[in-house]
């Protein structure tokens, strides 16, 4: 087709796309965001998860438009930001498998494919609004998790086994290192982060095979705090708000989680019980107020179960020398 419209017009190739990442607009024409290559991480459960290695940004033709933005200063340099999103780093998907989701998630959903978009694990969730609401269905688009993907083959006993680890990285709240930390009104935390490790045999298609999941959940602490970043001082103080006195936003965020993870919520708390100058056990003390005063308004059941573990000074019984 492409060969048979040069000399008359028409279609014409412009790229080979295995997926919509989806569509932004700055003071000109819309962009539509592509994945041109991609690579094979591997499958869980006969769904193939792949990374991206390559991706486009093709402007959509509007003639009045692109004459008049096309040499902007602000157009160029909004495109040069976005271009700055490696989509090749940490950036995985799959056609036929939920990967924002859980194992034990996936085997109990019964969302439509628009309400997957809306999780905290789908990075283009607002890339994509615009198509998946005109179209109403999500045929044309991969939902993008980032964080780590992670599959090796393993034996033992003389089984075959798949083991899979997966990271997946919150899209609210996120922020690099000391410019996010805490949380905020809505209850999210900062690097909010879900773990799960998938371990199966590795088996002939078609035949039976045992599975297993475990998830856990990581982030900051979720009280309201910060560190100001200075490159004199590779430490910087820990600056405790108290501006949430009865811990709403704390509350909220083990709210969250029970829903998410249902109860018993378990808290490994893994920072220092001894400081000679207090810095991360001004949070420890606080958290610890926090749990109690939440706690206190929670039947016993569901309360949160509270556990310190000083990592720091376990590790150290551990170090060979």
């Amino acid at each position: 087709m492409n060969e048979g419209n040069k000399s008359t017009g028409g279609l014409k190739f412009v790229t080979t796309c295995y997926g919509i990442v989806g569509f932004i607009k700055f003071l000109g024409p819309y962009y539509m965001l592509l994945i041109t290559k991609r690579r094979k991480m591997g499958a869980i459960c006969g769904h193939t998860i792949y990374s991206i290695t390559k991706s486009e940004m093709i402007p959509i033709p509007h003639s009045p438009v692109r004459s008049n933005m096309n040499n902007s200063k602000r157009e160029n340099r909004y495109k040069k930001l976005l271009c700055m999103v490696d989509l090749t780093k940490d950036f995985f998907f799959s056609y036929s498998y939920n990967i924002m989701h859980s194992l034990q998630k996936n085997l109990c959903a019964s969302g439509s494919g628009q309400s997957h978009y809306e999780t905290m694990f789908v990075w283009n969730e607002f890339l994509t609004q615009g198509i998946r609401n005109s179209l109403k269905n999500t045929l044309w688009t991969v939902a993008l998790v980032h964080g780590f993907f992670k599959q090796v083959k393993l034996s033992a006993s003389g089984k075959d086994f798949k083991l899979t680890l997966i990271a997946r990285r919150s899209r609210h709240y996120a922020g690099t290192r000391y410019l996010k930390r805490g949380v905020n009104e809505k209850g999210r935390v900062a690097n909010d982060v879900e773990t799960e490790q998938i371990v199966f045999e590795d088996v002939p298609k078609g035949c039976h095979m045992q599975i297993s999941s475990v998830v856990q959940n990581r982030g900051s602490i979720p009280l309201f705090w910060s560190q100001e970043t200075s490159r004199l001082n590779l430490r910087p103080d820990i600056i405790l708000s108290k501006k949430d006195q009865n811990y709403k936003a704390t509350k909220v965020h083990f709210e969250n989680l029970v829903k998410r993870y249902g109860n018993p919520i378990i808290i490994l708390n893994l920072i220092k019980t001894h400081e000679k100058k207090p810095r991360e056990t001004i949070l420890r003390a606080e958290f610890a107020n926090a749990i109690r005063f939440i706690n206190k308004g929670l039947s016993e059941e569901n309360r949160l179960r509270f556990l310190h573990w000083d990592l720091q000074k376990h590790s150290r019984k551990y170090v060979l020398t």
